[in-house]
């Protein structure tokens, strides 16, 4: 077995980080160690074992990141419809950046920033991770540098190992921690990258990438002009209707000034009738003045007339005959009262001595008069078994002129067992 050892700056700058059970290649110099004359590999590169092995530790975590939260749908952003400005993390000298820009200009123009970076080998991962935060720091207003609308992570196609860096971990949370919505665009169509699951949006291609980005400028052209000459037509629809609407009104209306003039005519025989009528009311009111008013002698005359008549209307004879009526009635009802309460407690009183002979007819004291006796414990309760009486148990024994104590199997005799016969003996003849 070869001992290993790697430095700590060497060890800063390893495109893997080692883990506990990964198989990867190490490749370095090998040195002696003369403190125990031993041979050990001093690290200078380490890479995975195998395709195989960079699958495990990409599901590995990939299941990490997931049980974060870091791919949940409801993380996603939408996509701007228009932006203004768009930020691209690619190399800048590869055919990713001229196909984003020839697409952008062919679909709709806008300002394009490019943040230069490594996308593949040592130090990628660390440029991809500082643009995707560098572009979220710039000022949203004010600044050298007008802060996107948009980013898009960009690269091109290649194996497992070429498209590493887009599945390292400190790529993957800073894509998760945008603002700014993010296109991953990473390699072709079967590609996929940790980045893009922690993205907003997915795009097979660079090319497509810039397509989701924005609109096709003609279509939108054409179906502004659509929409511009729909607004106009409906406008000019809408006028021509309220002309003709217009026009049918104003028939309707009819001549304002012979309008006027038959509001004239009303007005002027409303005014004479008025004054007819407020001089036939002057007239009367002048007619109740002349009239000479009556004394007061002559008003009490009349009164005192009226209050005779209404006395000799009002008869006292049929109220008291009503009045006499209704006192024999009452006293009718007084006494069919009376006789009612007096069968009811006759009735109780017979129902209430029979029950009371009921009564005295099952007690227990009509028992102990024919010569049987009442046994109680110490507590007061009927013993009523053989059973329950137990030798030597304190008793009170009741009978129909008073109580007794007793003491069961106590001071009596036992009964003597009865002699059991002999059979008789036959006689001897000697």
């Amino acid at each position: 077995m070869l001992e290993a050892v790697c430095w700590r700056g060497t060890a800063q700058r390893l495109s893997v980080q080692p883990e506990e059970g990964m198989e990867v290649i190490a490749t370095g110099k090998l040195t002696t160690y003369p403190g125990r004359s031993k041979y050990q590999m001093v690290i200078d590169q380490i890479e995975l074992a195998g395709e195989g092995a960079l699958l495990k530790l990409l599901e590995d975590r990939r299941k990490r990141l997931t049980a974060e939260g870091l791919f949940d749908a409801d993380r996603k952003r939408p996509i701007p419809f228009l932006p203004s400005v768009i930020g691209v993390v690619t190399s800048p000298t590869g055919a990713v950046i001229r196909d984003i820009l020839h697409r952008l200009a062919d679909r709709f123009p806008v300002h394009v920033v490019v943040w230069p970076v490594l996308v593949q080998g040592e130090g990628a991962k660390e440029q991809i991770a500082r643009a995707i935060a560098g572009f979220n720091a710039l000022p949203a207003a004010g600044g050298r540098v007008a802060r996107p609308d948009l980013l898009i992570v960009a690269r091109g196609g290649g194996s497992l190992e070429d498209l590493w860096a887009f599945n390292e971990e400190v790529v993957v949370r800073a894509a998760a921690a945008s603002d700014i919505p993010l296109i991953s665009a990473v390699g072709h169509e079967t590609d996929t990258t940790l980045i893009d699951f922690a993205s907003d949006r997915r795009a097979p291609t660079p090319t497509a990438a810039a397509e989701m980005a924005v609109p096709v400028r003609a279509e939108l052209v054409a179906r502004i002009a659509e929409d511009t000459a729909r607004l106009a037509h409906a406008m000019a629809r809408r006028l021509t209707d309220g002309a003709t609407r217009l026009t049918g009104l104003a028939r309707g209306l009819g001549d304002p000034a012979s309008r006027i003039e038959q509001a004239q005519q009303r007005l002027d025989y409303a005014t004479q009738t008025g004054e007819a009528c407020l001089r036939r009311l002057l007239e009367r009111f002048a007619d109740r003045v002349g009239r000479r008013l009556p004394t007061p002698f002559e008003i009490l005359a009349r009164t005192e007339g009226r209050l005779t008549a209404v006395v000799r209307g009002l008869q006292v004879g049929p109220i008291e005959r009503r009045l006499e009526q209704d006192d024999r009635e009452l006293a009718r009802l007084g006494r069919a009262a009376d006789a009612a309460i007096g069968r009811f407690l006759k009735l109780e009183d017979d129902r209430v001595k029979g029950l009371e002979r009921v009564l005295q007819a099952n007690s227990f004291e009509r028992v102990l008069d024919r010569g049987f006796a009442l046994v109680r414990d110490a507590d007061g309760s009927p013993v009523t078994s053989a059973e329950d009486a137990r030798d030597g148990q304190p008793v009170t024994l009741k009978f129909r002129d008073g109580e007794r104590a007793a003491v069961i199997g106590a001071g009596g005799a036992r009964p003597r067992p009865k002699p059991v016969p002999t059979p008789p003996t036959q006689e001897t003849l000697f």
